[in-house]
């Protein structure tokens, strides 16, 4: 980025704020120091309220894989840094011909906690993250006047935790849906047209995923866990939700196993699951998150031989069955998702066709579209 231009508060115009404890955040004119046809455009997103920009941002931070895979489909080039590289799980662009992203050099905003200093070292000219998420998941490492510093001595936030609906922190305003946040994200970056590119592809293949949803009494019930390191005796259970992490197990239209059941989602009471208690509800089909970056066989002798060789895991009929499968990542964005659906209809379902055009996918993210 040229020393020749700062993106600050100076130039960033943010009206109708609505970060939850942050009201000096949602500022006008006069605090902003700068006239009114500085700014070229504004986009609205809950809860930072209208933020305009004078330019077209350049560089750019993602909270998260959902948000850096919605700018590599928008032409840009990847993010200064996101949470976890580790789980921005890169290999599924090999599906996809003349995609690629090279982590090398991306910026780990999470270390056991945030930085604030980490932000001025990336310099990018919008975040795109929900402030909320780094005041109340890491309060004790930032805090909200950190934010607010951010905003005046870099540039704006601008994002919405999408991925989960399971924080109580995020009941105060208004979840996107992965195309709602997207649509967003591509009126920062002016790629409208390439947007509804994207919004053609997804409606053809969502027609092409209704068709093979076998009717509903034929249709498996799944259990969506995480596998941690180590021993495998215990799992966090994710209940089907309507974040943007279970799209695929929505639109292939699973049954829940554990959604009359008293197990209760991870993310709202950090509870495990046991094999008893697996036994006892008995899934068609288990899945694993935490599991992306092993391959199919990789799955195999690291998680599910595990399985097979335990006295009650073996009893399990998805272990009899060898229907335990790689559940999906924590976070899809619009390329992301067509790949793990696909790949998820073969899991449940024995699908084995195409169910999205690649090439076309390619082109749009390369420019002819």
């Amino acid at each position: 980025m040229s020393n020749d231009r700062t993106w600050t508060r100076r130039n960033v115009l943010r009206t109708g704020g609505a970060i939850a404890g942050i009201s000096a955040m949602a500022g006008c004119l006069d605090s902003i120091g700068s006239s009114e046809d500085e700014i070229e455009y504004t986009v609205s997103m809950p809860p930072v309220g209208e933020v305009g920009f004078p330019g077209v941002p350049e560089t750019w931070v993602a909270n998260n894989g959902s948000w850096a895979d919605m700018g590599i489909a928008l032409g840009q080039d990847p993010p200064e840094g996101v949470w976890l590289p580790s789980r921005y799980h890169t290999q599924y662009y090999d599906e996809i011909p003349d995609v690629s992203v090279d982590k090398e050099g991306m910026t780990q905003l999470s270390d056991d906690g945030v930085d604030p200093e980490k932000f001025y070292k990336m310099d990018g000219d919008v975040h795109v993250i929900d402030p909320n998420f780094l005041t109340n998941r890491f309060s004790d490492d930032i805090s909200e006047s950190d934010i607010e510093d951010i905003e005046n001595d870099i540039a704006p936030f601008f994002g919405n935790s999408i991925f989960s609906t399971g924080y109580q922190w995020h009941e105060d305003y208004s979840y996107l849906s992965l195309y709602e946040a997207f649509g967003k994200l591509a009126e920062v970056f002016q790629e409208t047209e390439r947007y509804e590119a994207f919004v053609e592809v997804h409606d053809e293949f969502q027609s092409n995923v209704e068709e093979i949803v076998p009717p509903e009494d034929e249709r498996p019930e799944v259990a969506v866990m995480w596998a941690g390191k180590g021993d495998m005796g215990s799992f966090s259970p994710y209940l089907i939700g309507a974040g943007t992490s279970f799209k695929q197990w929505r639109d292939l239209q699973v049954e829940d196993a554990f959604a009359n059941t008293d197990v209760r989602n991870f993310h709202s009471t950090r509870g495990n699951v046991d094999y008893e208690t697996l036994l006892e509800i008995d899934p068609e089909i288990i899945l694993f998150r935490g599991q992306e970056d092993k391959t199919a066989t990789e799955f195999q002798d690291a998680i599910v031989s595990q399985l097979e060789d335990d006295d009650t895991a073996r009893e399990l009929t998805a272990v009899q069955n060898g229907d335990v499968y790689r559940g999906g990542p924590l976070y899809q964005g619009p390329i992301t998702n067509l790949v793990v659906t696909e790949r998820a209809a073969k899991q449940v379902y024995g699908v084995e066709k195409e169910l999205f055009d690649r090439q076309r996918v390619s082109d749009i993210v390369n420019g002819d579209f």
